[in-house]
């Protein structure tokens, strides 16, 4: 029967400050709208693919060269995102900005138990996006002949331009999501808290709890229909049951 009860009170107080739940997690949305849409900058990516290969063509097939091609996939990776490549894509570029600015940009990945590295770069510009991924990837081509004597390296897909460039972030949907669930979660912590801290006696349970007392009686709620009538017939001096 408590547990009837207390339930009872859940989705009372959930229907008594309704307003402020709704409220709450609306305008957490709408916060989410305008932050998304006019706030946060949004980023475009583009991406380009290294395959890291032997030096020379051969038809006998070494698993071992494989293994050494993988090992130097962990050096390419820290070459590729070094100031010495990382400088001349500037130049190349008239970027204006420093080494260490444009290695925040770039993301370098090798895929799992592959030769394959992946070269990420993200930017305001959708077009400088890919102009900086495919550069780095040249300069990187390149130079590894000269840093480490070896021309092992080929540019196997390099980024592409899109009409429409889609941007990576920010995912508004996904905040607009997050702020309705944040906003709800809100709103009712925010009603019970009220609930809570609101110490007034409503009802006659209200009574029980404070007093611990069981209550003996009630008396009925009186009309301001009945409390007319009553100064009525007080002020004509009539006899309320007719005598």
């Amino acid at each position: 029967m408590g547990e009837t009860i207390s339930l009872q009170e859940l989705f009372a107080t959930l229907k008594k400050w309704l307003w402020l739940i709704i409220g709450t997690t609306l305008t957490a949305i709408l916060a989410a709208i305008v932050i998304s849409y006019f706030f946060l900058t949004p980023i475009y990516q583009a991406s380009t693919q290294i395959l890291v290969n032997k030096a020379e063509a051969t038809t006998d097939f070494d698993s071992s060269d494989i293994q050494t091609n993988l090992q130097l996939i962990n050096t390419y990776t820290v070459i590729i995102k070094s100031p010495v490549i990382l400088s001349h894509v500037i130049e190349s570029l008239d970027l204006g900005i420093t080494p260490a600015a444009l290695n925040t940009q770039l993301t370098v990945n090798s895929e799992q138990n592959s030769q394959v590295v992946s070269v990420t770069v993200q930017d305001p510009v959708p077009h400088k996006a890919v102009d900086i991924a495919n550069t780095t990837a040249e300069v990187f081509q390149k130079e590894i002949v000269h840093l480490m004597q070896v021309d092992n390296v080929t540019i196997l897909s390099p980024a592409m331009y899109a009409d429409d460039p889609t941007p990576v972030r920010p995912n508004k949907r996904l905040n607009i999501a997050i702020a309705t669930v944040i906003g709800l979660m809100a709103g009712v912590g925010i009603a019970f808290l009220l609930e809570y801290l609101d110490t007034t006696v409503k009802t006659e349970h209200d009574v029980e709890e404070l007093l611990n007392l069981p209550l003996l009686g009630l008396i009925s709620p009186i009309s301001d229909r009945e409390v007319g009538v009553g100064r009525v017939i007080k002020q004509k001096g009539v006899d309320p049951h007719g005598k």
